[in-house]
């Protein structure tokens, strides 16, 4: 009677604690060497950034004490005057309260500098920013960036505002820029405004609001942008950021909110990283907005709209009660230089596993090749 082939359970043990080594020493080495993310140290004019934001805030806190704004300290517990309420006549679309509160920690300010930084930009350059009123924090946080930098921001601003961003009609974000502008944050005007919400000329607010807003832009003798036609007014805001460059060259854009003219009404803003992007998919030139017309020109884009994932990239904490001090936030980079070792270690690791296991089958095929042979 013939005996079946049965494998030797020893050597398959073995390979068992084998494996089980490989797997550990490819953790660990993962965990100290290509974990992806890098610690950012914080230089001299990232720190001269965030105080920066930090007075902005202080100056818009008292501000609105003084002026009778009103500071809801239910949705504003460091009482920033910045998160403001959640429905009024100026919202267009539904915010996350956290993400608004996010925005507000004058280390923000921090994280833009060194995302500048990476573009390439030094002092003397030009950059472009497109703002919403969704996110009145990160406009401060990039003119503080611009201005400690010493570049040039030419900024075209939109008063509409998804909730809790500047919804205050008697507060909203041209009123915050002009403050900071007399208290010298800022030392230029946006190079124009627009009415923002749909399609740009703000189709969902009401006739008396619309009318107000536009008497409000008209009376500060900045250019108004009214277009609802796409190209045209893509067009519109490249003329304005490239006749305010010395040289008409833009050496990046900050995107800030998710504004009709800046994103235009391609699905392909919503593939984009939050945070540095330097290559991207480029729609057709129908459906680009602003955003994608600089990047078709090989411009490093900033985009500043998915905070819960700008927060998860670059180490902010998530809606911080009180907020940090300069320098207090630990800020890291999960996209960089180290994503190379981490696939290198990865794929030697599973080539490794993969050579292993064919090893063993190969011995087991071969010896029940020489069994059969043998009982034959």
């Amino acid at each position: 009677m013939s005996k079946k082939y049965i494998p030797q359970n020893q050597r398959l043990n073995r390979t068992v604690i084998a494996a089980g080594i490989i797997s550990l020493s490819a953790f660990f080495l993962v965990q100290f060497f290509a974990s992806g993310k890098e610690s950012v140290p914080y230089s001299e004019t990232m720190i001269k950034t965030a105080h920066i934001m930090e007075k902005a805030i202080s100056i818009i806190g008292e501000y609105c004490d003084k002026s009778g704004v009103k500071i809801d300290n239910t949705i504003d517990p460091n009482r920033t005057g910045l998160v403001f309420p959640e429905h009024s006549e100026l919202t267009t679309s539904l915010g996350h309260l956290g993400a608004k509160r996010t925005t507000t920690n004058p280390n923000v300010a921090a994280l833009i500098v060194y995302l500048l930084d990476r573009t390439g930009v030094i002092p003397g350059d030009t950059i472009a920013i497109g703002c919403s009123a969704s996110f009145p924090a990160l406009m401060i946080g990039s003119l503080a960036a611009a201005k400690a930098m010493e570049v040039c921001p030419v900024i075209i601003i939109s008063l509409g505002a998804s909730s809790y961003g500047a919804t205050d009609i008697d507060f909203n974000l041209l009123d915050i820029y002009r403050l900071l502008l007399r208290e010298g944050i800022v030392a230029i005007q946006p190079a124009a405004v627009s009415l923002g919400g749909e399609r740009d000329i703000g189709e969902g607010f009401g006739s008396d609001i619309k009318e107000r807003l536009i008497q409000q832009i008209q009376l500060s003798g900045i250019p108004f942008i009214h277009e609802s036609d796409l190209r045209k007014n893509v067009s519109t805001r490249m003329k304005i950021y490239e006749g305010n460059s010395s040289d008409s060259q833009i050496s990046a854009f900050i995107n800030i909110g998710g504004s009709y003219a800046n994103l235009g009404i391609s699905g392909l803003a919503l593939k984009l990283k939050p945070g540095l992007n330097e290559k991207m998919s480029i729609p057709v030139k129908k459906d680009r907005g602003v955003l994608f017309e600089i990047a078709a020109r090989n411009t490093p884009i900033i985009h500043l709209l998915y905070i819960k994932g700008l927060a998860l990239r670059y180490g902010l904490p998530w809606d911080p009660i009180p907020l940090p001090k300069p320098g207090e936030t630990t800020l890291y980079d999960r996209e960089s230089q180290y994503a190379m070792p981490f696939w290198l270690i990865s794929m030697t690791y599973f080539l490794v596993v993969v050579l292993m296991v064919s090893y063993e089958r190969i011995k087991c095929l071969i010896k029940l090749i020489k069994y059969k042979c043998l009982i034959k």
